[in-house]
């Protein structure tokens, strides 16, 4: 079995790498909108606590450079990022002329850091990407879709190559794809990065019994043909970056990165979250101090994955509820087992349903019920209580109904969706019990069926 490796980062050398992130060259005329970036991201590192997305990605980059590790990004738009988030090669205002903030660390030797842009070529492009992977498995090569769903142009690549090349040809690669994805009303070919395609591709059987021992999670990730996370938090971003490096074997990362969590001011982490003795999450249990403190009151237990989880707790927040506890995949394939078991025997009164019936196990998504993570983690989360509680569960779904289409068009329905699926996985319909017949399973619409 591959040996643990530490993610976790000096502070003070964080601190002067993120000094070189925001100082520009003297006399470079810097554009008026991103000097006011480049100022409110070193107020955000002096301070230490409100890091986001684009500062944990650079700090990443940043720390593999200076240990020696070449990392490069292409895609489209991946100098400034689609939107408009990274600006990780600028140019002056004047002269036209290039500066890389990672390039000129000036902190001691380090590798080199390289952006391209890319045509709109998917599948040409990932290939490229692919083969420097196999050429170069010490470098950290990254492929970054405009929208998530440019991807299925390079679906031969990932169906021949990346998803099988190891089980075939034994032929590891350590690629990462960035398929930024979240529902946000922008339409059918702007919302999905069609999550479940790769769940359905990954070679982890659901009835495989979990031994829920310590380093369950390196063994199985080990073992796995590659990675599908849904990241919530800049910090784990960076440690998910920095893991794909310090492995004794390399295996492809698909990331559903996101898309308005670059400047959600929910969305942020401390310094001390990437600091030594800090490491990546599979699974990040409830963040509310309180509930945790009163884990015995909470009778409604919410899984999900990426944003939607901010959309939950604002929700929750609103109505003033403490019963509810919201977790998130953050590694959703290899599926968790360990850390969910964990989890639930932390909220013992949660009922998980009696084999027939779904209990208040949830799992809440914004994909179309035959879409997203719903059909993958289903049944893991059944095996889960069944090996670890001997219980046999029933999970509650919350999302979309069944669509050919991954998202509607209109934004009217969007947000008529978006609201109903929120306030039904904090609050729930009220209609589950002996007395009232099982009866009402679709409360919306809008929502599908949820046994």
């Amino acid at each position: 079995m591959s040996n643990a490796h530490p993610t976790g980062v000096d502070f003070e050398l964080l601190r002067k790498i993120g000094e070189k992130l925001c100082t520009t060259p003297e006399g470079f005329k810097v554009h008026n909108g991103l000097k006011r970036q480049l100022k409110k991201k070193q107020e955000d590192l002096d301070g230490g606590e409100t890091l986001d997305w684009a500062t944990a990605e650079a700090l990443a980059f940043g720390t593999l450079l200076l240990e020696g590790n070449h990392v490069r990004i292409a895609g489209q738009d991946v100098q400034r990022g689609t939107f408009a988030h990274r600006h990780c090669v600028i140019k002056d205002q004047a002269t036209g002329k290039d500066y890389c903030f990672l390039n000129n660390l000036d902190l001691g030797p380090q590798e080199t850091f390289i952006a391209r842009n890319s045509i709109l070529a998917e599948y040409a492009v990932v290939g490229f990407e692919l083969g420097i992977s196999y050429e170069n498995p010490s470098a950290l090569i990254i492929w970054e879709a405009q929208f998530g769903d440019f991807a299925n142009t390079a679906q031969v690549m990932t169906d021949q190559f990346i998803s099988a090349g190891e089980h075939k040809w034994l032929q590891q690669s350590g690629l990462v794809m960035l398929l930024p994805h979240g529902y946000m009303g922008q339409g059918a070919e702007h919302s999905s990065a069609r999550i479940e395609r790769f769940l359905q591709m990954s070679d982890d059987d659901e009835d495989d019994i979990p031994n829920f021992k310590d380093n369950f999670g390196r063994n199985q990730v080990q073992k796995a043909n590659w990675q599908v996370m849904n990241i919530s938090t800049p910090a784990n971003y960076f440690h998910a970056l920095r893991r794909q490096q310090y492995r004794d074997f390399r295996k492809p990362m698909i990331v559903a990165s996101p898309k308005n969590l670059f400047r959600l001011r929910q969305c942020v982490s401390p310094l001390a979250e990437m600091g030594p003795d800090s490491r990546f999450q599979r699974l990040l249990g409830e963040r509310d101090p309180e509930i945790v403190a009163n884990a015995d009151k909470v009778d409604r237990l919410i899984f999900c994955s990426g944003k939607i989880y901010y959309e939950l707790a604002e929700q929750r927040e609103k109505l003033g509820l403490k019963n509810v506890a919201i977790c998130t995949l953050e590694q959703i394939a290899p599926f968790p087992f360990d850390r969910v078991k964990t989890v639930m025997e932390q909220f013992p009164n949660v009922d998980v349903g009696d084999g027939v019936h779904p209990g208040s196990v949830i799992w809440c998504q914004e994909e179309p019920k035959n879409m997203g993570p719903w059909h993958y983690v289903k049944p893991r989360f059944v095996t889960t209580a069944r090996e670890g509680f001997e219980k046999d569960m029933v999970m509650r779904y919350i999302g979309r109904r069944a669509s050919a289409s991954p998202a509607t068009g209109y934004p009217k329905l969007h947000n008529a969706e978006q609201e109903a699926l929120l306030k039904e996985a904090v609050l729930g319909a009220g209609d589950v019990s002996a007395e009232k017949g099982f009866t009402t399973h679709r409360p919306s619409s809008l929502l599908g069926h949820q046994t």
